[in-house]
């Protein structure tokens, strides 16, 4: 559970137009379907992408030690909530927002919503890397209220 959520916050905190605050709809375009590095404040890091159906998939180091993880959160963790992106977690009574700011065209931070010193600094890969995940089915109609059109764009 822990290990999911560092990897969300991470995820998230990279979702940001260059150099300012990202609506969701930047957020969208700039992370989905992308490789990316993350470091955070207090030293985890690892790499990952979010897909299109809000699901999370990758690697994490806490505190930048021990053993390198495999993490994955399944479909509609991330969820768009009016201009905000959010994070549904089983096991957490609440449901965090994030905020996200591109610092550049290549990468972004990511805090959550009210404490601005937790955050992650996120760099995108160049090229296209995959991660190993699992598909998960989903009822919902619009996880992250994505098209998919726009979704299966990897060269953003």
């Amino acid at each position: 559970m822990l290990r999911g959520f560092a990897l969300m916050v991470g995820l998230l905190a990279a979702l940001p137009a260059v150099a300012g605050e990202m609506s969701a709809e930047e957020a969208r375009r700039f992370v989905i379907g992308k490789m990316f590095n993350y470091t955070c404040f207090e030293g985890t890091r690892g790499q990952g992408r979010v897909n299109s159906d809000g699901s999370v998939a990758g690697s994490i180091q806490f505190q930048g030690a021990g053993p390198v993880r495999y993490a994955h959160l399944p479909a509609n963790t991330l969820q768009v909530k009016g201009e905000a992106v959010c994070a549904t977690l089983q096991g957490l009574f609440i449901q965090p927002c994030f905020n996200l700011e591109r610092v550049s065209d290549n990468s972004f931070r990511g805090s959550i919503s009210g404490l601005g010193f937790a955050y992650c600094e996120f760099t995108r890969h160049g090229g296209r890397t995959t991660v190993a995940h699992s598909v998960y089915r989903t009822n919902s109609a619009h996880p992250l209220g994505l098209r998919p059109s726009l979704a299966a764009d990897n060269n953003n």
